[in-house]
């Protein structure tokens, strides 16, 4: 069974979310059908309406193959006016919690996650995890993103 796709940052979600946007703008403005432009960028005109919606699933090739259909470039999109958050306020500070710093040694220990990024984060390298080394605030950051993301504990 493949593994899944990491979850996207917040800001990497704003990004895709106004690529989608401006996508769907140009397509708009050209007067071009959802279906005439799907169709001369080799997908289906749901693919296009999930890039125009900016979901991260898509492939990178089908956004570079929509911007193509539509005479658009990345290099021609122009970055938003105001920087974004790389995280929402209140997040998960991994430097807060131990094993979670642990297996995610790639990012700074002042960067936040979202409560989503920290469960995907555990879920993924959980074979990492030294549950014995858990301490109680830890384990109840896992009892709290699993019952509030719906998900089953992890049993530590």
């Amino acid at each position: 069974m493949p593994s899944s796709s990491p979850l996207p940052t917040f800001a990497a979600d704003r990004r895709l979310a106004a690529l989608g946007q401006r996508i769907h703008a140009h397509r708009k403005a050209l007067k071009v059908s959802a279906t005439t432009a799907a169709e001369a960028a080799g997908m289906s005109r749901m693919t296009l309406h999930r890039i125009e919606r900016g979901e991260p699933s898509v492939t990178m090739g089908a956004y570079m193959n929509a911007l193509g259909a539509l005479g658009l470039d990345v290099d021609v999109i122009t970055p938003t006016a105001q920087p974004l958050p790389e995280r929402l306020p209140g997040g998960i500070r991994i430097a807060d919690y131990a094993q979670l710093r642990r297996i995610a040694w790639q990012l700074s220990p002042s960067t936040e996650l979202t409560p989503e990024e920290a469960w995907g984060t555990y879920e993924r390298n959980w074979r990492h995890v030294d549950t014995s080394a858990l301490d109680a605030n830890e384990r109840k950051l896992l009892d709290d993103l699993a019952r509030t993301l719906g998900r089953k504990s992890m049993n530590v």
